[in-house]
């Protein structure tokens, strides 16, 4: 079995500090890092809300589907 690469912060579509929207609820979040799930090695998103001020992790995969959208400063 091979082992998963580690995640890398330029591997991502969306790189630390980038501004998003969610497009189904609007909310809107910072993305803090890329980081791995500890037991999988996945790559994953740890991000901010910007109005809740909470964390959330969230796969790459599940992240970069279309869900988000970029917006400018």
């Amino acid at each position: 079995m091979n082992k998963p690469e580690m995640a890398d912060s330029d591997d991502g579509l969306f790189k630390p500090g980038n501004k998003l929207r969610h497009i189904k609820s609007g909310g809107f979040y910072k993305i803090i890092f890329l980081a791995n799930v500890e037991a999988t090695l996945e790559p994953a998103y740890v991000y901010e809300s910007l109005q809740s001020h909470d964390f959330w992790i969230r796969p790459k995969l599940e992240m970069e589907d279309g869900c988000f959208e970029l917006i400018s400063e």
